[in-house]
């Protein structure tokens, strides 16, 4: 069983919903704390914007859900990728606010369920076909450190402006 996944060591020891309820607030503080110009700053050269990095926050946090949904739904489960750089091709056309507002919503509504899950939806296990199998808790311990790791890019370009 795959346990390890870089988005889930950078969580640590942290309990992921209390990290998915944390940043489902912080992110929108901080796209709303930089500001129209502040978004469009990036945390280092050839890198995504603020905005960039919301609208992406925004859609994983849309694929992410979808996933655990179809592996405690679904029995044998073949989990289907996606190519965040094609997905990304039209994020600096689009509205970071409505982004950030959107990725509170949903981060809300995915919280919502994966508090009810129980062990055994937890335990239920899908395959990835780069990854192998990975137990509905490994995504969303993915889900956590995966936020937290777009949450440090934030705060560098955020401290920039101090």
């Amino acid at each position: 069983m795959n346990t390890s996944h870089p988005y889930a060591e950078v969580l640590g020891s942290r309990a992921p919903l209390d990290v998915l309820a944390e940043t489902g607030k912080s992110i929108p503080a901080i796209a709303q704390a930089l500001g129209a110009a502040g978004l469009k700053r990036s945390y280092a050269p050839g890198k995504w914007s603020a905005a960039q990095v919301v609208a992406h926050l925004a859609d994983c946090e849309i694929a992410f859900g979808f996933r655990v949904r179809q592996i405690i739904a679904e029995p044998n489960l073949a989990i289907q990728p996606f190519d965040q750089d094609l997905w990304a091709r039209h994020y600096d056309r689009m509205d970071a606010m409505q982004a950030a507002r959107t990725f509170q919503v949903l981060r809300a509504w995915n919280l919502s369920l994966f508090r009810l899950l129980n062990q055994e939806d937890l335990d239920k296990t899908a395959t990835h076909p780069e990854r192998g199998p990975e137990k509905a808790q490994t995504v969303i311990r993915i889900m956590a450190g995966h936020t937290l790791h777009h949450l440090a890019q934030l705060k560098k370009i955020q401290s920039e402006d101090a």
